[in-house]
């Protein structure tokens, strides 16, 4: 028993000496390290936080808010919709966003970077774009617009910088790369937004809105969805051109909607083929020709009916400045590329002949 127990304090002396000199040990090792120099960043490091700097205050977050009427109070309760992003198109307080960020509330809330709350009231909107433009009453001080660039000559590869506020986790940076051009998706309303650049930047709910930018600090698009099985972040984002947005912002600030630029004439494809697949044209064969239009001033026929039940066919459009067309979409298409104001050759065929006549186009 006496051996049992000097064994017993041996083993405890024991441990309480290999305590004793881990804890001396530690207390000798417990100073905080040395930081190692990190030495400059790199030469992209330092252009993405530049970009960062300087288009960031450009970026908002937007809440927005829905009423509903209480059933048995009668009572109208502001109840918060959601969030996007949106930034600031020129210095008089104009915001383009997308949208389906606004679509469906009464009021919208504007949050800056420098975290000031201003109501903002509805400007105008497209649907077939999916974008939308609110506006503030003007500070003095408000940020300088992030500068426009062109979408026209981008490259799958380009490296491109989003801002946004994903999840509410405002003036978020991710960074990515053009993955595609030209893409085409449905949008919510069962209709399609085409000429979209694909990205893999991460972009997420909240995202929507904000600017896609590419390395020299320039607006190339506004983030406006994503693919993802989950409805998160999946590697795959689309973005509205900035060409697009440069041509319809300005329309919805004018008019409060977005104005086509048109020729003023109406057709039907099903009909212009059946009608034409024995003549061997295809193209737009024209139905009608809206009065005071700009088909009608420089005498653009239309598909008449005779006394005797026959059809007598109208113009048949070819092709406006060379591209080809043998749907109306494809017109309407390529109309909305140009500009109100803008004169197009407009090639047609006509009694077995083809002319081509100059046409301003008016809006629609």
């Amino acid at each position: 028993m006496r051996f049992e127990s000097i064994a017993f304090a041996a083993a405890v002396c024991g441990l309480l000496a290999i305590s004793a000199g881990v804890t001396n040990a530690q207390e000798v090792s417990s100073q905080p390290r040395p930081v190692s120099p990190r030495g400059p960043l790199t030469a992209g490091e330092e252009r993405t936080v530049s970009i960062f700097e300087q288009a960031s205050p450009s970026v908002v977050f937007i809440t927005t808010v829905r009423h509903v009427r209480d059933f048995w109070t009668r009572n109208v309760m502001r109840v918060p919709r959601g969030t996007g992003s949106g930034f600031f198109w020129d210095d008089r307080g104009h915001i383009v966003t997308n949208l389906h960020v606004v679509r469906g509330s009464q009021e919208a809330q504007v949050r800056l970077s420098d975290q000031r709350t201003f109501p903002a009231t509805f400007v105008g909107a497209s649907a077939a774009h999916d974008l939308a433009v609110l506006r503030i009453d003007v500070p003095a001080d408000l940020p300088d617009p992030i500068p426009i660039g062109s979408s026209a000559d981008l490259l799958v590869g380009q490296d491109v910088i989003a801002i946004g506020n994903p999840f509410g986790l405002d003036h978020t940076l991710t960074t990515g790369i053009i993955s595609a051009l030209d893409r085409s998706i449905d949008n919510d309303r069962g209709g399609v937004i085409e000429h979209l650049i694909q990205t893999d930047a991460a972009i997420n709910p909240g995202n929507s809105g904000g600017p896609l930018i590419d390395s020299a600090g320039r607006l190339i698009g506004i983030n406006t969805a994503i693919y993802s099985p989950s409805g998160a972040y999946a590697g795959v984002g689309f973005a509205v051109p900035v060409d697009t947005i440069n041509r319809v912002v300005p329309r919805l600030i004018t008019y409060g909607r977005y104005v086509r630029p048109a020729l003023g004439v109406s057709a039907n494809d099903e009909l212009s083929r059946r009608l034409l697949r024995s003549l061997g044209v295809e193209g737009v064969l024209v139905l009608r020709v809206a009065p005071g239009s700009p088909a009608q001033r420089v005498g653009i026929r239309a598909t008449q009916s005779t006394v005797g039940g026959s059809v007598l066919l109208g113009d048949v459009i070819l092709a406006v400045d060379g591209n080809e067309v043998t749907e109306f979409s494809e017109l309407t298409e390529i109309l909305d590329g140009y500009t109100i104001g803008d004169t197009v050759e407009v090639t047609i065929w006509r009694g077995g002949e083809q002319i081509a006549v100059s046409v301003e186009l008016a809006g629609a």
